[in-house]
């Protein structure tokens, strides 16, 4: 058995080796490759397949388990993920637009693409989320950002090409700081030396919401089954609505560039949660906040009334929530806490 000392010293000689043949910048990558797997086995995280390689499998369990009414999201991530995986001469980086209401499931399905797919998940350091109303909330310094959000980008990429950016509440980001981002988009081999062509851009956004809600509540009206809606009619709604969109301040897509050519992969739509859906995120949050063992043994009292605390639409039928499952975690521990109390009284007959 090599000892440790030894296998220091060895490490020293070769490194000296390296270090008396640098004449350019092959030497310094060399030193740099040869020191990579012991930075990586120490802490570290490296661009490599062991610690960036997609779960498909576990991708799929997680999106059918964790996520409540959103089967076209579902089916639509899991077949563009999959094709990115396989298809190592990719023609350009995949970016997908997530379009819908507050709580339907947009940040959630985003965590569990990054925890699919990068063994650090959303603490990886090729994980990168933006945060648009606390990077960019003054729009008259949108050519700031502009620079500051290329060279966040550049930086990344240039580290690992499979990179991952996701920009919540797009809607709310200045109009035109997007299309800085384009040609990260665009069909490049590469930019200065940088293939762009196996990282991704995920775009959050409410925008679109009115128009999935209003389609979705008239197929429910109909009759029809919810798994009936189609992806591509909803694809041209949310697109309609992004690229026309107005308002006090015009949202991030509003005439964006990246719409305008068509730089975007898919639009999915996030659609509004039914009262069934809620419920669900409601058991969940419950044994996750260990008021119950098991889904087995959660009290369908507590349910119903969880339930009852949220404010739901239409007006007449009261179907889908407003908030989606977004208010459903302070709700469990506002009932909870007076359940809880009742019990403790009826234990010490107070």
């Amino acid at each position: 058995m090599i000892k440790w000392q030894n296998c220091v010293v060895l490490r020293w000689m070769v490194l000296m080796v390296l270090v008396t043949n640098i004449t350019c910048w092959d030497g310094i990558s060399s030193i740099k490759s040869f020191f990579e797997p012991i930075t990586c086995r120490f802490g570290g995280e490296c661009c490599t397949d062991a610690y960036i390689k997609l779960d498909r499998d576990g991708l799929q369990r997680s999106l059918e388990t964790r996520v409540y009414g959103q089967h076209l999201s579902q089916t639509a991530i899991l077949n563009h993920f999959s094709a990115q995986d396989r298809n190592v001469y990719t023609t350009k980086a995949l970016s997908l637009s997530f379009n819908g209401g507050t709580g339907t499931g947009k940040n959630l399905v985003s965590r569990i693409i990054a925890e699919s797919i990068y063994r650090k998940g959303m603490k990886s350091k090729f994980v990168h989320l933006i945060a648009s109303t606390n990077e960019f909330p003054h729009p008259q310094k949108v050519n700031e950002y502009k620079e500051e959000l290329k060279e966040k980008i550049e930086k990344s990429v240039s580290k690992c090409e499979r990179s991952m950016f996701i920009f919540d509440e797009i809607d709310k980001m200045p109009a035109g700081l997007l299309d800085v981002i384009k040609p990260y988009l665009d069909f490049y081999e590469d930019l200065n030396g940088v293939n762009y062509r196996r990282s991704t851009f995920l775009f959050l956004s409410n925008t679109g919401s009115r128009a999935i809600q209003q389609r979705t509540i008239t197929h429910w009206r109909e009759g029809l089954p919810r798994e009936q809606l189609r992806l591509v009619d909803m694809e041209k709604l949310i697109i309609r609505q992004s690229v026309n969109e107005k308002g006090k301040f015009k949202s991030g897509l509003w005439h964006s560039g990246l719409l305008l050519h068509q730089m975007v992969s898919a639009h999915i739509p996030f659609l509004p949660l039914e009262r069934k859906h809620i419920r669900q995120c409601i058991i969940d949050c419950l044994i996750a906040r260990k008021y119950f063992p098991n889904r087995d043994k959660v009290v369908d009292r507590d349910v119903r009334e969880i339930a009852s605390q949220l404010s739901y639409y239409p007006e007449k039928e009261q179907l889908f929530s407003i908030t989606g499952c977004k208010r459903v975690s302070d709700k469990v521990d506002f009932v909870m806490a007076d359940d809880l109390y009742d019990k403790y009284k009826e234990q010490f007959n107070i």
